[in-house]
């Protein structure tokens, strides 16, 4: 069995009398991107800073690469790179600088720091700006800068806390692109409010809420967690509302145009077969019939116990 690179147990932490979060449990332990989702407030950014170690949690523990964070935050740390939100940039530094003090504050070797302030120049494409002052960078390479220094150490785990937001849409494929290239050899625990960047990114999803972890799976487990309720059938001679709401299982219609309709049924999985059926004895001239996928918007608004979007 392969060895956790980071193990989260019973995680818990209020700042005054509310709960931020409560017992949340999960493992990292396979290179690739791992999605933790939630909507703003939700707890993710307390769940991050505790993992980092820039938060004492107030139970619970945190294991990076077997260490104890709490007990061994030096040594844990070393196995962690960090890219907060808004990214710890000195405007007055050279790239070359930042990334050699960045080094520096990671306890590596001195005589290693050379050879890893280029590699990381290298992997994130900001070698032409070696000398180039950081106020001089544009949104998007200042990006670059700060993943550059969550990997200069080579960690085995890095944390990247919305690390698209605020780009333009370019920016925004070229940093999901390096990350992707970062996942090749590091776990990454990608942190974000964004459904499209889940599916674009991540391979498996730990969703928190109200400071509770309540979904944790892959990308298509997630995408499939709740079942359709509705289908679209097209009719060449559409029967009356009636005779199609009298079909056992069909709880409402909307018409869509002359000859398709949306229906909405009580979940039962046999229900398209049931309808197709009847269509076919009654003449109703069925040329289509297919079930609508629950939008990863919708299945975020249930497990988040917001109100999803009425269809009808």
């Amino acid at each position: 069995m392969e060895e956790s690179i980071v193990r989260v147990e019973h995680l818990s932490h209020r700042y005054t009398v509310n709960w931020a979060i409560q017992d949340i449990n999960f493992e990292v332990n396979q290179k690739g991107i791992l999605g933790l989702l939630g909507s703003n407030g939700a707890g993710k950014s307390t769940t991050m800073n505790i993992i980092c170690g820039v938060l004492n949690q107030t139970r619970g523990t945190v294991y990076i690469n077997n260490i104890d964070s709490r007990k061994n935050p030096v040594e844990a740390k070393k196995n962690i790179g960090f890219l907060p939100q808004m990214p710890p940039l000195y405007s007055d530094h050279t790239v070359d600088e930042y990334l050699t003090f960045s080094a520096e504050l990671r306890l590596m070797e001195p005589k290693k720091i050379k050879a890893a302030v280029e590699m990381a120049k290298e992997r994130c494409g900001i070698a032409h700006f070696s000398k180039r002052l950081i106020r001089n960078l544009s949104g998007g390479y200042q990006q670059r800068l700060g993943i550059a220094q969550a990997i200069v150490h080579s960690p085995k785990f890095v944390v990247l806390d919305e690390p698209t937001n605020g780009l333009d849409p370019n920016q925004i494929l070229e940093i999901r692109k390096l990350i992707k290239e970062i996942a090749v050899d590091h776990a990454v625990l990608l942190s974000t409010h964004i459904l499209s960047e889940v599916q674009a990114m991540c391979d498996n999803i730990k969703m928190i809420e109200n400071g509770h972890l309540v979904f944790s799976g892959t990308i298509e487990e997630f995408d499939n967690y709740v079942k359709p309720d509705t289908f679209i059938v097209k009719l060449d001679n559409p029967p009356s509302d009636d005779e199609l709401l009298a079909i056992p299982g069909v709880i409402r219609l909307k018409h869509l145009d002359n000859h398709a309709l949306r229906v909405q049924f009580d979940r039962r999985d046999d229900i398209t077969e049931i309808v197709a059926g009847i269509c076919v004895r009654q003449g109703w001239g069925l040329s289509e019939i297919t079930l609508e996928r629950i939008s990863l918007e919708e299945i975020f608004a249930q497990l988040s116990g917001k109100r999803m979007v009425d269809k009808f």
